[in-house]
């Protein structure tokens, strides 16, 4: 069973970049007594995590292609480690904050390389299996995050949700020094060719050539910049109002910065994007609803969480468990569906779920001022089974849509338009849950609590439903066969309880 071991290091890593997306959840009401934060502070500590994923992902695409998968992957694990013993150690709320930044930066290091490296230690029968086993894992660890999160905080307290990532980390490093052949870093036309089946950015095949190693430093910035600008702008809005100066600067300096990067990116030989793919309806449509799909279906549950606990005075371990019906639903769709709906044009499960997303994120307003968790049943259950219908066949169509040359970088875009939706969606319905809640001073937390949920899962629920009609009105049919990639076990290893 030794070949099976290259598979235990990647697994090992990306179940712990994936746990760390949500086990922050179940510890926030104890993080905010600890470190006296404001609302906004535990907001930016969930935030900032995928923030980082989603504004580094192509970047870091791109340079693994050019520094070597296994080598990005172990700096990833070492900045991971590291940045997880910080937040563990951390003795205020920015200094946690800006550690969670560190262990986003790890992580997108890590994410980027898992598929490479996949393909690099496995070929025919096993490889499918490898990529099957890590589907699996990744659906594990979006179910396990709050339950273990919830788990650790209440035995041993919030840091330790940080401190068991230590020893996993260094496992994780260890195997793959061990048993992982190192890869050779490749010149850009190499890495160009083999971007579709790494699921990693390459240049359009059109533009001219660069000199080899070229990478898109001013791209990866001013999109940096814009996402970071724009969520902060987000986030602070609720606390300080729209029409706060730094809001606006804030905001405004998001639209130059998305002006910046749409510039550089027309003008550069090898952009990190080909904003050609924007053109095509089909993808576009696709790349919404994926980042819609993260927003509607989990950005709520922070709040959700924060109900449970701090007005049902739930246990972390219970607040954990009170939620884990949507990833359940979501790990127990994915396979049925796809056996039952094998053979319908894509847009069909993909609609049909991002509709029960959106309708299940309605059904939560069920939670009332008198509700106890059991309200939240019939909306999770709604929308993890929509999580699991849509989600499988989403990159599969992403992919179709586009030429297979260009499979690499739709892949990566596709990805951090997902991880985008997470960090957007908490920005956004942190600013509604802060505003419901500041319209009603002096109320009792219960009612207080449930008006400002049901204001959040409205917005959700729009969200979801929106999706689903971009993808009824922009999917209107699949691409040319001689155009299409072959689609790769990456479809199935989309995480059914979270973005990553």
């Amino acid at each position: 069973m030794r070949k099976w071991i290259p598979l235990t290091a990647i697994c090992v890593g990306a179940f712990m970049l994936l746990v760390d997306a949500s086990i922050v959840n179940t510890a926030l009401p104890e993080m905010s007594e600890d470190l006296h934060s404001t609302f906004t502070a535990l907001q930016w500590v969930v935030d900032v995590y995928a923030l980082t994923l989603a504004a580094l992902l192509m970047a870091f695409g791109s340079l693994g292609d050019r520094l070597g998968h296994r080598r990005l992957y172990l700096a990833g694990l070492a900045v991971f480690g590291l940045a997880s013993l910080a937040c563990a150690l951390a003795p205020d709320a920015a200094t946690l904050i800006t550690a969670r930044a560190a262990q986003g930066l790890g992580g997108a290091a890590m994410m980027t390389s898992t598929t490479a490296l996949l393909n690099a230690a496995y070929q025919g029968r096993d490889r499918g299996t490898a990529f099957g086993v890590w589907g699996a894992v990744n659906g594990a660890a979006a179910a396990a995050g709050p339950v273990l999160g919830g788990l650790l905080t209440e035995q041993f307290g919030w840091r330790s949700i940080f401190l068991v990532n230590l020893p996993i980390a260094a496992v994780a490093a260890w195997l793959t020094v061990r048993h992982l052949t190192a890869d050779r870093p490749r010149p850009a036309e190499a890495a160009d060719r083999s971007g579709a089946a790494a699921g990693r950015p390459g240049p359009a095949v059109d533009r001219p050539r660069a000199a080899a190693g070229h990478f898109d430093l001013p791209g990866a910035a001013t999109f940096t910049l814009f996402a970071a600008a724009l969520t902060y702008g987000l986030i602070e809005s609720g606390e300080r109002g729209w029409s706060d100066p730094l809001v606006a600067a804030t905001l405004i300096a998001a639209a130059l910065a998305l002006a910046a990067f749409t510039t550089v990116e027309l003008r550069t030989a090898r952009p990190l994007l080909d904003l050609r793919l924007l053109r095509n309806p089909a993808f576009v449509g696709l790349a919404a609803a994926g980042l819609l799909l993260t927003a509607a279906a989990f950005a709520q549950l922070t709040y959700t969480g924060l109900w449970l606990q701090q007005v049902l005075h739930l246990s972390p371990l219970n607040a954990g468990l009170a939620v884990c019906p949507l990833a359940a639903a979501a790990f127990l769709t994915a396979p049925a569906g796809s056996r039952l709906l094998r053979g319908a044009p894509p847009r069909l499960p993909i609609a049909l779920g991002l509709a029960l997303i959106g309708g299940g994120t309605l059904l939560l307003i069920l939670v009332s001022p008198a509700a106890g968790w059991t309200a939240l049943l019939p909306g999770l259950l709604a929308t993890g089974v929509g999580v699991g219908l849509a989600t499988p066949p989403m990159m599969a169509a992403a992919l179709a849509a586009v030429p297979r040359e260009r499979a690499g970088m739709a892949s990566g875009a596709f990805n951090t338009a997902r991880q985008l939706g997470l960090a957007l969606g908490i920005a956004v319905l942190g600013t509604v849950f802060q505003n419901t809640l500041r319209e009603h001073p002096g109320t009792d937390p219960r009612h207080a609590y449930a008006a400002a949920l049901d204001h959040v899962y409205l917005t959700a629920g729009a969200a979801g439903l929106l999706a689903a009609a971009l993808v009824v009105l922009l999917v209107r049919r699949p691409a040319p066969a001689a155009s299409a990639p072959v689609p790769q076990p990456s479809v199935t290893r989309e995480p059914s309880g979270q973005p990553s």
